[in-house]
């Protein structure tokens, strides 16, 4: 079950990679025209319902993008097939034909149906389909319809059982995602902290994504994300499921990464600044904290503790301040800009220092932490690695060799069973877990090595994950 929701994590990080392109042409067409949002001005217009076209139609994407991430091979057919699921879904179960169904008014909650749920769900449904029917086999008189075009007409079946499913139990699945929405708002800065600890919390196991649109999306009636890009929220409340997340992303983690530098011994400082400054600088310009994180997550988890306690508390401190901001990918400098005009933007700029501030205290806390405990950060690891080892290096954009490296310490071709990437992973399945040899897939220059299960190795590499698993295919 771990391991289906982790690669149904995995398979939302592609559509949600549409986000920044919505951004940065919705924060460009409301710098242009910060008043109107398009009304006085045709190209703020253009670049705004242009960004508008994306966000607005997530769930699609969300369909086509867990069906492609969900499938055995990423083939384009079962993200059609989730596609064919959404749309059935959306049609079935809209208010005018529940109302023609049952011949009364529908349920308010079929007026929610084309939702991110039901784009997750039909994905999934797509993406089952494809791998249980790609290959099947018909009769001579059917032969067209076999393989790969009996996948819709296998999807279209499941989809109208499901639907007739979702038409009882939607009403009440709704109504439960509601009243947990609606209370968490009620708390109000209390929620939004919870929110931000359970966030970080939920980042090992890949399934903050899952959290993410309870508060992001037309899920529970929320849609943080998208009202503050619209501007159809409540000034002073939209954004505040997002805001929190600048000073850690931007300030918070960076400071974490000096204190790890700093208390990382004499010989291993420069390895560890190569490792920490990189990962530090792509927290701070996109809000891609992976990296960072899992190169302390598993060394010293009471330090990643009190990081996601850490997030909490700045959303909380956030949420009470006239402050709001927003991104469409995650919290860092480039999206801080962009929202800067954003309809419910408020007070950006009080994030700053406040980011000042958590800057401090993370360094502080960190640096405190590591050297009252002993923690092992990198560049305190017990482990040598010679200076030969350490030449393969992600700084040296050599990806072939960085992926042989790492093949060799995962035991080479024999022991791969499959491999597979998210935006900051490698995520392998092997066959014997004896020959994973750690000490030589770190010296590839990775941030980290995590075994969630006997058959599984996930290397964390960073945002260049996509070249250096390329050439890992390759060489299988």
């Amino acid at each position: 079950m771990m391991k289906f929701l982790q690669r149904l994590g995995k398979s939302l990080m592609l559509p949600v990679a549409c986000l920044p392109v919505a951004g940065i042409m919705l924060g460009l067409g409301y710098w242009i025209d910060p008043s109107g949002w398009g009304a006085n001005n045709v190209a703020a217009a253009f670049l705004v319902k242009a960004g508008a076209a994306i966000l607005d139609n997530m769930a699609i994407l969300f369909a086509i993008g867990v069906g492609v991430g969900m499938s055995d091979d990423n083939d384009g057919t079962a993200g059609l097939a989730g596609l064919v699921s959404w749309l059935m879904f959306t049609t079935l179960l809209s208010s005018g034909a529940v109302a023609m169904f049952t011949g009364a008014e529908a349920d308010m909650a079929f007026g929610k149906i084309g939702n991110a749920f039901i784009g997750i769900l039909s994905g999934i449904i797509g993406s089952t389909c494809y791998n249980r029917f790609k290959g099947i086999k018909l009769p001579t008189a059917l032969s067209f319809f076999a393989g790969k075009r009996f996948v819709a007409i296998a999807t279209a079946g499941v989809t109208i059982v499901a639907s007739l499913a979702l038409f009882f139990i939607w009403p009440f699945l709704y109504g439960a995602l509601v009243s947990f929405g609606k209370a968490i708002i009620s708390t109000g800065a209390v929620g939004a902290g919870i929110y931000g600890f359970a966030n970080r919390l939920l980042i090992p196991t890949g399934l903050h994504h899952a959290l993410n649109n309870v508060f992001w999306f037309d899920l529970a009636g929320i849609n943080d994300l998208a009202n503050f890009w619209s501007g159809e929220g409540t000034l002073g409340e939209t954004g505040m499921y997002m805001a929190g997340f600048f000073p850690v992303m931007m300030f918070g983690l960076p400071g974490a990464a000096l204190a790890m530098y700093h208390t990382a011994t004499t010989k291993k400082k420069k390895i560890a600044a190569s490792l920490l400054m990189a990962a530090a600088l792509c927290s701070f310009l996109t809000g891609v904290t992976e990296p960072l994180e899992f190169s302390f997550m598993f060394l010293a988890p009471a330090l990643y503790l009190v990081h996601a306690l850490l997030t909490g508390i700045s959303c909380f401190i956030v949420a009470l301040l006239p402050a709001r901001a927003g991104f469409n990918f995650s919290a860092g400098l480039i999206d801080f800009i962009l929202s800067l005009k954003a309809p419910m933007a408020q007070n950006p700029w009080l994030l700053i220092p406040i980011g000042l501030v958590f800057f401090v205290v993370y360094y502080a806390i960190f640096r405190f932490m590591i050297t009252k405990f002993k923690l092992k950060t990198p560049g305190r690891e017990d482990d040598d690695i010679s200076d030969e080892e350490l030449k393969v290096s992600l700084s040296n954009k050599d990806f072939a060799a960085v992926a042989a490296k790492i093949l060799e310490g995962l035991g080479g071709k024999a022991n791969i069973a499959s491999v597979d990437n998210c935006v900051t992973r490698l995520r392998i399945e092997i066959k014997d877990y004896t020959a994973v040899d750690e000490k030589k897939i770190k010296a590839a220059g990775v941030a980290g090595v995590i075994r969630p299960s006997k058959t599984s190795v996930q290397v964390v590499v960073g945002t260049q994950v996509q070249f250096v698993a390329d050439e890992l295919k390759k060489m299988l």
